[in-house]
């Protein structure tokens, strides 16, 4: 199950290998299909860990990565914020590219 972001323990979460960060609120449409392909993925792919930040509890971590809709992706590498990707994919292009994302830490 995907951890909750706040602002305290951001850095903590993401600061060793590939982390996606689910930026979402409850009332996007969009979310309510990422979030539990998110988790779904997580299961899957080996190496791959899953954070959920809900801009309604808390707004300033999506502006402190500029994030202007949801649901987006914010990608860390070791400690890195390395990618943003909004929207949302179906399961299996968004499994596409998040072996990708992996295969560029390995």
């Amino acid at each position: 199950m995907p951890r909750k972001v706040t602002a305290d323990n951001l850095e903590e979460l993401t600061k060793s290998g590939t982390v996606v960060m689910d930026i979402w609120a409850p009332w996007c449409g969009p979310c309510k299909i990422l979030s539990p392909m998110l988790v779904e993925l997580e299961k899957e792919l080996p190496g791959l860990h899953v954070i959920t930040q809900n801009v309604d509890d808390d707004k300033s971590i999506a502006a402190k990565f500029g994030v202007q809709s949801v649901p987006t992706m914010v990608i860390f590498q070791n400690g890195r914020a390395v990618e943003k990707v909004t929207g949302a994919f179906p399961k299996a292009k968004l499994r596409k590219y998040l072996e990708g994302v992996l295969a560029r830490e390995a």
